[in-house]
């Protein structure tokens, strides 16, 4: 079993609070607040830490899906965009959509789409939500 962890704190409350969020790594350290989830200034928000957690839970499940079947090589290079919708008085995330691009040598297109779909389904951080989960692909020849 592995744990990992962060921390957060908000200082005030509200619109004007302002929130600090940070990894017990050191990799995250940065600043987060309503100015940052819905005006788009400078720090981070939760949407987007979910949307790097799966993109990169899902392009590592879906390197290890390709070294199983016996690829040696390769690129893979995922984009995630997470959906937040209003839900009543409050909000929730209702989409996480991944865009996977890959070059494997050997590999084709049909293989490709079934071991991503696989990886989709088995990917730690895909369980974890409870929302849509899309996946489109974009397969290059190497």
């Amino acid at each position: 079993m592995t744990v990992n962890s962060a921390t957060a704190r908000y200082e005030g409350l509200g619109k004007t609070g302002k929130g600090h969020v940070a990894t017990k790594s050191g990799v995250l350290d940065a600043a987060y607040g309503f100015t940052t989830r819905f005006e788009g200034a400078p720090g981070t928000n939760p949407e987007e830490m979910i949307a790097a957690a799966h993109a990169s839970c899902f392009t590592m499940a879906t390197s290890f899906q390709l070294a199983g079947a016996g690829f040696t090589d390769g690129t893979l290079e995922t984009t995630c965009a997470v959906t937040l919708e209003k839900d009543g008085d409050g909000f929730k995330v209702s989409k996480s959509a991944l865009t996977l691009t890959g070059r494997v040598a050997g590999l084709d297109k049909a293989q490709f789409e079934e071991l991503a779909g696989i990886a989709k389904k088995g990917c730690p951080i895909s369980k974890l939500l409870n929302c849509e989960i899309t996946l489109e692909t974009n397969f290059q020849s190497a």
